[in-house]
């Protein structure tokens, strides 16, 4: 008998390396698609950074133009295959280029800049939103039938509220007529980034604001999402043979229904994590945030490939990287999903 449970335990324990492979391919093929898209999506668009950086600069001599054609990787005199070979050159070699909009400053230090203020506001508000709208919903699912249950159309009708409209509703009742919090800007002005107490309650202050409508805006659908799937979890036999057997409620709501339940939120909230680093740019225009959002449109605006291809490459990296985790987390806890794959 030990013999067999013995074995029964090393096969339930063995790492899905089938499984492991399969998505590794499927993520490899699927990182060099998206970067060649992001190496020709831009250059499909009409004019470039140089042109339009010539437009405001118009005593620039033509060697001049010539020779930052050639630093931005826009030589004309080099076809199109050789651009995308350089860019893949460059890649493996750790450089983005420079940003022809911010004073041909390299790339990577560009987005440096605004990254720790887009993971910092919009992954903490994330985070919030997910565990409050999970513990929640999965609460409100097993107190079905009851008041609680008034809470998933409130939530979901704030869900429904175009963002920028909600930002300007609580910058004009919060900000302008209340006066509790200020109205944008991700510090005070004459404050600058150190590790004082003065510039961090100015940083937290001004991220209540932008936090707390991310978080109003996202609750609906984590609360919605795990109260409809304890739903169905809650009609399986397993809960019934749980309750028959006399464990306390607290135990099976977390141990067994809520735990089940929330697999299929995972994924949702891997693809949220992988998509902090992309920011919410609404957000950062309504609330003049210096995030990766905001720096995304102002490239766009300014057609500076190097910086929009920088952008795109790490909310892509993160993406996958997010999604990885939540396959490899996805079958460790529901053996189902790598016994179908393998």
């Amino acid at each position: 008998m030990g013999t067999t449970a013995t074995k029964i335990h090393n096969k339930r324990a063995r790492i899905p390396w089938r499984f492991l492979g399969k998505r590794a391919l499927f993520y490899t093929f699927t990182l060099w698609a998206a970067l060649t898209i992001n190496f020709f999506l831009p250059r499909m668009m009409k004019g470039d950074a140089v042109s339009a950086y010539l437009a405001r600069n118009q005593n620039i001599s033509q060697e001049a133009a010539d020779a930052l054609r050639a630093l931005l990787g826009l030589d004309t005199d080099k076809t199109l295959w050789q651009q995308y070979m350089d860019y893949w050159a460059l890649l493996l070699r750790g450089d983005l280029g420079i940003s022809i909009s911010h004073g041909l400053r390299p790339v990577i230090e560009v987005i440096s800049g605004a990254l720790p203020w887009t993971i910092g506001l919009v992954g903490v508000a994330t985070v919030i939103a997910f565990t409050v709208g999970t513990l929640g919903g999965a609460f409100i699912g097993w107190r079905r039938g009851s008041r609680l249950d008034l809470f998933i159309p409130l939530t979901t009708f704030l869900s429904t509220i175009p963002y920028f409209w909600l930002g300007l509703l609580a910058i004009t009742v919060f900000s302008v007529n209340l006066r509790l919090l200020p109205i944008g800007k991700a510090f005070g002005v004459g404050l600058s980034p150190t590790w004082s107490w003065d510039f961090i309650s100015s940083v937290i202050e001004h991220g209540v604001l932008p936090a707390s409508t991310i978080v109003l805006a996202s609750l609906g659908g984590w609360m919605l999402g795990m109260r409809n799937m304890m739903l169905t979890v809650l009609d399986e036999d397993y809960i019934t043979v749980a309750q028959a057997k006399g464990m306390p409620n607290r135990r099976v709501l977390w141990r067994y229904a809520a735990r089940n339940a929330v697999l299929p939120q995972i994924q949702s909230f891997a693809l949220s994590l992988g998509f902090i680093v992309g920011g919410t740019i609404v957000m950062e225009m309504v609330f003049s945030y210096p995030g990766v959002g905001k720096m995304l449109l102002d490239a766009t605006n300014a057609k500076d490939y190097a910086l929009m291809q920088g952008v795109f490459l790490i909310i892509t990296l993160s993406v996958l990287v997010a999604n990885i985790a939540a396959d490899v987390a996805y079958a460790f806890l529901d053996p189902r999903t790598r016994q179908t794959e393998s």
